[in-house]
């Protein structure tokens, strides 16, 4: 009797644990989780996860980050075939990326942006360059306050001047943008083959290398994000900025959803307009850039020579001005 009993209850406990193995299948299969790539920095990532979470996606999606020269490979060579759904990536790449490979879905609502972009992005952030210094080295070198990065280039800033490589940062484009805009490509040459002889050592691979390095007083004076040399002096740190003549130019970074038309692309949709509807009002608190209606930032925040560059801003165009910085030097 016991033994026929303990067979009975071991055959129970099998066909209950088959059943729930092909009931946890079962779920699984239909609640496909929502690939996320993004290039955002850490700050980005958290305003971006808290929209997600406040809007009711926590444990539905899977977000992966990339940098930026990583993740645009994969969207060149990859299209609609990536393992994404949804992606925040620098326009320029989304652009470069929609023109061969017709990658990217319409977006399904209104987004209330500024300015026109198309139908397939809108702006998650911005970002700008300027130049920042330390105003305690500038003191002990007895330096004067650029106001250009043509001053930059002067002899007695040899050796305290840095810069990020456009070879590896985004933000290094915001100076070459500048460079050639005010002087062309020709006198641009001399101007920037001068400032790389002045940066030296301190040529950076990230965009927030020179502000460290101002801050740590191994320079005087760097390019870089104009947002990070604000908050720097309302730490009270001895650092300024500096909107340099030859124009403050931007980058923006956006969100498309990957046209995969299957079970989880409305889904990404939806947090895509989650993002830009409830994730704005922490994103503009570290990139201070007015993209939405309805959206202000402090003066202090406003650049005072805002420019944008001449031709859209492609990979193509990109790969132009590193050739022109490799040339430079």
């Amino acid at each position: 009797m016991k033994k026929t009993l303990k067979c009975m209850l071991l055959s129970l406990l099998a066909v209950s644990l088959v059943f729930a193995m092909a009931g946890c299948g079962k779920s699984d299969a239909g609640t496909k989780k929502v690939v996320i790539y993004t290039n955002g920095d850490e700050e980005a990532v958290q305003a971006m996860e808290k929209s997600l979470k406040s809007g009711g996606f926590e444990g539905k999606y899977v977000l992966q980050s990339f940098g930026t020269s990583e993740l645009g490979g994969k969207l060149i060579a990859e299209g609609n075939k990536i393992e994404a759904d949804l992606v925040t990536m620098s326009s320029y790449f989304i652009e470069s990326s929609q023109s061969k490979n017709s990658m990217f879905k319409d977006l399904a609502f209104e987004t209330g942006a500024v300015q026109e972009y198309p139908a397939y992005y809108t702006p998650v952030l911005a970002n700008t360059g300027s130049i920042f210094v330390n105003t305690e080295v500038l003191k002990q070198k007895g330096l004067p306050m650029p106001t250009s990065i043509s001053d930059l280039t002067k002899p007695e800033f040899k050796g305290l001047v840095s810069i990020p490589n456009i070879m590896d940062s985004s933000t290094g484009w915001l100076l070459i943008q500048a460079i050639i805009t005010q002087y062309g490509e020709e006198a641009g040459k001399t101007v920037l083959h001068d400032l790389i002889a002045n940066v030296g050592p301190h040529l950076e691979s990230s965009g927030s290398g020179p502000i460290k390095k101002v801050q740590a007083g191994e320079v005087a004076a760097g390019f870089g994000l104009r947002h990070q040399a604000v908050a720097a002096k309302a730490s009270g740190a001895p650092i300024d900025f500096v909107d340099p003549i030859e124009g403050n130019f931007s980058l923006t970074e956006s969100i498309a959803v990957v046209n995969k038309d299957n079970e989880a692309t409305d889904l990404a949709m939806k947090m895509a307009e989650t993002i830009i509807k409830d994730a704005r009002k922490d994103l503009i608190v570290n990139y201070p850039v007015a993209l939405y209606q309805g959206e202000s930032v402090e003066d202090i925040n406003k650049p005072k020579h805002a420019k944008t560059f001449e031709k859209p801003l492609t990979v193509e165009l990109l790969e132009k001005h590193q050739q022109f910085f490799n040339s430079s030097k």
